[in-house]
């Protein structure tokens, strides 16, 4: 189509553009939604083009239609358990998507069965790019009967007492609901009944109806459609292999039908496997060369990885989630070593592992800490024509080595400063201006924030120096063509240009989620509370699960990193401040949001550190604004409520708050005034109560001052009217409630406390 012509040439047009670094970061997500939107438009012109011509080409595809059919399978009628096979062929998923699958089929296909009424031994999930697999050992034959008993109408409403007792329309009505006839109606508990008898079926024909929602339920981030059916999966499914026992369980899905066919490794031309019963299925995929268990696959990957790198003399450097991601892009792991030009070893090496890592997923090898000039790569099939696999990969890598070199080679032509004017070419954000603004903004902000995390001349002269120069390396063609090392290029790059090595490794460290020293730590709060309060102001809050600016990420970063460093700091000051620096309007709403924002990821990290819900909630009610007050609160909290007295402590506290709360005056306390015994006593245990620095601003200190008075406000509350006629009276023993309740000000919301 002309139309869609231009719809790609605007997305080749975005990938020159954005190779050549002219769109920033976070401007990428706005271009995708309008090359989206330009496609969309076209697909419905389309549509309606089509339709106007009455689809044309669709009456010559009806006419040689065949329309699927299920073949007619035996269905398995037994008495014995048997095994359950479920295998769902694909197109190869991504590895993300593999994991993702396989942890839903692990919580998916026991519920299920359990909801069919299926009862089952041992439980098998696993699955190959190309494969997810079930397995269920001594599946019960058939579903046994139930019964389920449905709660209706009262019975003065199902039956007209004053007529006899007929039947009203809510019982007629609530029968033909439930597929009963009136007269099986029951009365229980002046309720009517129905109870429903479901005869058992037979275990092939209850799967039959049970494994295609199965799949249903099997959700990815991103999906494709790719034939008339128009199931959504994250790769076509090509075959599905349903076996119970050696009988078939017939069904389809997605155009497919089920049978006892699967297919073999994708470097063989995926030969189709007839598996003879579901018993059989783990030994004869084995013998086709296939390694179904991830965690197995992982193994070989990882050994062979190992075995082939002991020949240079050095060892596979294994990364966790490099390792992960290969082991989910393979079947059949064949382990082979590759090697390159030693002058590439002038890189810096974290270029060299992000280009094996990144886009070529190879293993780097290192003797002693050092890189050496080999790789181990992980080849889907067996060892036929490995030298020419070899050579192909060598080759790949070479290029990609080359064009590192030149980049940096270039980079370094000029001091890492004089990068710094390019970034107003990069686009932050529409609303926001350029990367050079906001390296501006940064700077700014750095200095406040120094100041507030108390930093000594020497760090604070080098958290300036680091944050004018950190966002530099963006605008160097090495982070141009591998964002992915943005900040380690500026580490590189400060050294080469003569910074020190502090100055250099704040540089490095303000994308790690917790920088290592001040420096770094002033640079990485400026950044992430700049994208906050800017972004929050421009209306670009995250909205359910999508965050396409990182704002949650950044959230998290602040909250972690001064909880790890465990200074205090109040993020309602820092906040602000960022706010002043922006180009556009931060109105108090948006504190307000963006404020609540951070309390929102503060709190899923104290509650997945292990505190209790109500503490944590307690504590950030008072000091969200402070991270690491709010942890050793919640701390110091729980252990209180961890204590056997501690319901007569929250008690005794809560009495005080309960009848305060509503008072909008805070009521002044005149000794004079007190006419009882246990007022006189209970302001005297008030005023006794330490008031230092800890008491006032520690969840154990504050309760340590509180836990004598408790004597004192049960009496108290035991012998004293608060609610007193005489105005002068009962306004007087409010206000000493309310100092007792505003003891916990500042330090933890009790009320919140189970």
């Amino acid at each position: 189509l002309p139309a869609y012509d231009y719809v790609l040439k605007c997305s080749h047009t975005f990938n020159v553009l954005d190779t050549r670094g002219a769109i920033g970061v976070t401007e990428r997500a706005g271009f995708f939604g309008k090359m989206r939107a330009m496609a969309r438009e076209v697909a419905e012109a389309y549509v309606e083009q089509r339709k106007q011509l009455e689809y044309p080409f669709l009456k010559d595809e009806q006419g040689s239609k065949k329309e699927l059919v299920i073949s007619n399978y035996q269905l398995l009628i037994t008495n014995n358990p048997q095994t359950l096979l479920f295998e769902i062929g694909t197109e190869e998923l991504p590895a993300a998507d593999l994991d993702a699958a396989l942890a839903q089929l692990r919580e998916l296909a026991p519920k299920m069965l359990a909801e069919a009424r299926l009862t089952h031994g041992e439980l098998k999930v696993c699955g190959t790019p190309r494969r997810l697999v079930v397995m269920a050992k001594e599946l019960s034959p058939r579903q046994p009967d139930a019964e389920r008993v449905v709660k209706g109408p009262t019975a003065d409403r199902a039956f007209d007492k004053s007529n006899g007792g007929v039947p009203t329309q809510a019982a007629i009505g609530f029968a033909k609901k439930n597929n009963v006839p009136v007269e099986a109606l029951e009365i229980r508990d002046n309720y009517v009944v129905a109870v429903i008898r479901e005869t058992g079926k037979p275990a092939a024909e209850a799967l039959s109806g049970l494994l295609p929602p199965m799949i249903a339920a099997i959700k990815f981030d991103k999906t494709m459609r790719w034939n008339a059916s128009g199931v959504a999966f994250s790769r076509p499914i090509r075959w599905l292999a349903a076996l119970l026992g050696e009988a078939v369980i017939p069904f389809e899905y997605a155009g497919v039908e089920s049978g006892n066919i699967s297919r073999g490794l994708r470097p063989l031309g995926s030969p189709e496997i007839q598996i003879e019963s579901a018993d059989k299925y783990l030994e004869t995929i084995k013998t086709n060369g296939i390694v179904i268990d991830s965690a197995e696959r992982g193994a070989l990957v990882e050994s062979g990885a190992r075995q082939v790198a002991a020949a240079t003399g050095g060892e596979a450097l294994i990364q966790p989630d490099l390792l992960a991601e290969v082991t989910n892009l393979i079947e059949k792991p064949t382990l082979l070593l590759g090697q390159f030009e030693s002058e590439y070893l002038s890189l810096p090496d974290d270029v060299l592992i992000s280009v094996m890592k990144k886009h070529q997923r190879y293993f780097p090898v290192v003797s002693n800490g050092k890189l050496l000039p080999y790789f181990v790569a992980a080849r889907n099939g067996d060892d036929q024509h490995l030298d020419m696999v070899r050579e192909g990969n060598e080759h790949v890598i070479r290029a990609r080595f080359a064009d590192a070199n030149y980049f940096v080679r270039e980079d370094v032509k000029q001091s890492l400063e004089a990068f710094r004017p390019k970034l107003s070419t990069l686009t932050f954000q529409t609303k926001l201006g350029s990367m050079f603004d906001k390296s501006e903004r940064i700077h700014k902000l750095a200095g406040t924030l120094a100041t507030m995390l108390a930093l000594d001349g020497n760090e604070k002269k080098d958290a300036l120096r680091a944050a004018y120069l950190c966002k530099a390396d963006l605008a160097t063609q090495m982070v141009v063509e591998m964002t992915p090392l943005q900040g380690i290029m500026g580490r590189e790059y400060a050294l080469r240009s003569g910074e020190t090595e502090a100055v250099a490794r704040a540089i490095g460290e303000q994308y790690q989620t917790v920088p290592q020293a001040k420096p770094g730590l002033v640079i990485a709060l400026a950044d992430r509370l700049d994208s906050l309060a800017g972004l929050f102001a421009a209306g670009l809050a995250p909205t359910g699960a999508k965050d396409p600016f990182g704002l949650r990420r950044a959230a998290l970063g602040v909250v972690q990193s001064l909880m790890e460093h465990e200074v205090d700091f109040d993020l309602r000051v820092a906040l602000r401040a960022a706010g002043a620096f922006q180009p556009i309007p931060v109105s108090d709403d948006v504190y307000v949001q963006a404020q609540d924002f951070i309390a929102g990821r503060l709190r899923v990290l104290l509650i997945d550190s292990g505190f209790r819900y109500d503490v944590v909630d307690a504590v950030l009610a008072e000091r969200w604004h402070d991270p690491n007050q709010a942890k050793k609160s919640a701390i110091e909290l729980s252990e209180w409520v961890a204590k056997p007295d501690w319901p007569t402590t929250l008690a005794a506290y809560s009495r005080c708050v309960r009848i305060t709360r509503d008072q909008k005056q805070q009521f002044e306390v005149i000794p004079a005034n007190f006419t009882t015994e246990p007022e006189k006593i209970l302001w005297d245990a008030y005023q006794s109560a330490p008031t230092t620095l800890e008491a006032v601003t520690s969840a154990n200190g504050f309760l340590t001052a509180f836990t004598p008075l408790i004597p004192a406000i049960t009496r108290f509350f035991d012998e004293v009217l608060v609610m007193d006629e005489d105005a002068k009276v009962r306004e007087n023993r409010l206000g000493l409630l309310q100092k007792i309740a505003g003891m916990a000000k500042g330090v933890a919301e009790l009320s919140k406390l189970e």
